[in-house]
């Protein structure tokens, strides 16, 4: 059973920066392109970030410049790094397979406001 436990979400204000963590258990994630999504209230879940296991990265344009994604292995954990962070990035935030398509985790809260 894949399971995900997101953290590191926060209150911060504008312009502050964040590091989410994503620990994955019951598969091997490096053999995956892994994602980070979000869902702000009363929208869809959204895709923002992805990484392939041989580091390739995509970002929604949304956070391209702002946000880095990486991953490390060995520990099967992800990380979703936040800079310059906006009002518009206040979501819960998500991690997944690209496909989104393992039980999603609780996942994160993260509010941008001052």
């Amino acid at each position: 059973q894949v399971h995900f436990v997101e953290s590191g979400g926060g209150l911060v204000q504008p312009g502050g920066s964040l590091t989410l963590s994503c620990a994955v258990s019951g598969v091997t994630h490096s053999n995956n392109v892994m994602a980070w999504y979000r869902q702000a209230p009363g929208q869809s879940r959204e895709r923002v970030a992805s990484i392939s296991k041989t580091g390739g990265k995509n970002f929604a344009d949304a956070v391209k410049g702002r946000f880095t994604v990486s991953r490390d292995d060995a520990k099967n954990m992800m990380y979703l790094q936040m800079n310059n962070l906006k009002p518009e990035d206040t979501a819960v935030y998500f991690c997944n397979n690209l496909g989104g398509n393992w039980p999603w985790g609780q996942g994160t809260q993260v509010t941008v406001s001052s």
